[in-house]
């Protein structure tokens, strides 16, 4: 019997051969990247990338089996906005200032905010039984912060200049020194720094293991947002729509489940850190957060404000379009 496939047939089969072939390649190359810092206030951001490492990602699973996921850590938020502005990443957890200035710089072109993710979780932090009570005490003293510019890095700038001291980018009649978050803690042990304005879980850490006691604190404060790239917002809607709508359904997981989400969040910065964190630790840093998906325009200018305070912003610059719904 003769078995030979007509050349018709055969350049059918190959031609299916080659669809599938093109389908499962673009299949593997639709990834979303996306940046966070190992801080408990993205705890959206730890939740999700630590079930992405066990297999079972949230958003995997709600974006659909062709999504990929790609997870960038970041210590702070200027680190994350270089990576939107060479496009390395496509959304990322940042604070609200960091976000603010990239909008400006951009001139509105190449970020928006898409949704909230936690209010609260950042504090100054003194020494126990520390002489400092108002800012006008901190002349001639160290504040430590993430990162030049970050939320905190303002939020301090900021206070210190409200107090009546004059604060200058490298200077002034007090020291703001930006300093990654595990070098704080060694140098507040150490007592280099007279203080640290900083957020969870390295408040609580500088509580239980440094001797240092909390100086102000705002739990009404916005401390993360996801932003995401403009031109991707532009060109991908639907999909930054449906990794939005993974957001506030994780954020309400996140509310209902907390032991389950502490131990969650409290593996993924294990694995970041490499350094153990106790359940205690991110117990009490989680009394310090509120986990939202919301944030409003309004609730965005009194970082502007604070920004223009200490010149990291020009002018009054129309952030109008800033927040954007996908």
């Amino acid at each position: 019997m003769d078995h030979a496939i007509s050349p018709s047939k055969l350049c059918v089969a190959v031609a299916v051969c080659l669809s599938l072939l093109t389908v499962n390649l673009s299949v593997a190359q639709t990834t979303l990247r996306i940046g966070h810092f190992p801080n408990i206030t993205h705890v959206q951001a730890l939740v999700a990338h630590h079930l992405s490492r066990q297999g079972k990602g949230w958003f995997e699973e709600r974006l659909g089996r062709d999504i990929k996921i790609e997870w960038y850590v970041y210590n702070a938020g200027p680190s994350a906005v270089e990576a939107i502005f060479a496009k390395s990443i496509d959304l990322t957890y940042v604070g609200p200032n960091p976000a603010i200035n990239a909008y400006v710089r951009s001139q509105g072109q190449e970020i928006r905010i898409v949704a909230g993710s936690v209010n609260g979780g950042s504090a100054l932090v003194v020494h126990k039984g520390s002489p400092l009570k108002n800012a006008g005490d901190f002349r001639g003293k160290k504040i430590a912060t993430p990162q030049f510019g970050n939320t905190q890095d303002v939020a301090a700038r900021s206070w210190l200049a409200a107090g009546g001291l004059r604060i200058a980018q490298t200077g002034g009649d007090a020291q703001v020194v930006p300093t990654a978050n595990p070098d704080q803690l060694l140098l507040f042990k150490q007592k280099q720094i007279d203080a640290v304005w900083t957020v969870e879980p390295w408040v609580s850490r500088l509580e239980l293991e440094a001797d240092g006691q909390v100086l102000v604190e705002d739990r009404e404060a916005i401390t993360t947002v996801l932003i995401a790239r403009a031109d991707m917002l532009a060109s991908q809607r639907g999909l930054v729509r449906k990794l939005v709508q993974a957001h506030r359904e994780l954020t309400d997981w996140i509310v209902k489940n907390p032991p389950e989400a502490q131990r969650m969040a409290r593996e993924e910065l294990d694995e970041e850190m490499r350094t153990k964190f106790s359940p205690e630790l991110v117990a009490k840093a989680w009394d310090r957060i509120v986990v939202t998906g919301e944030v409003t325009l309004d609730s965005l200018k009194k970082f502007m404000a604070s920004a223009q305070s200490v010149g990291f912003l020009r002018g009054a610059p129309d952030i109008s379009s800033l927040v954007a719904s996908p």
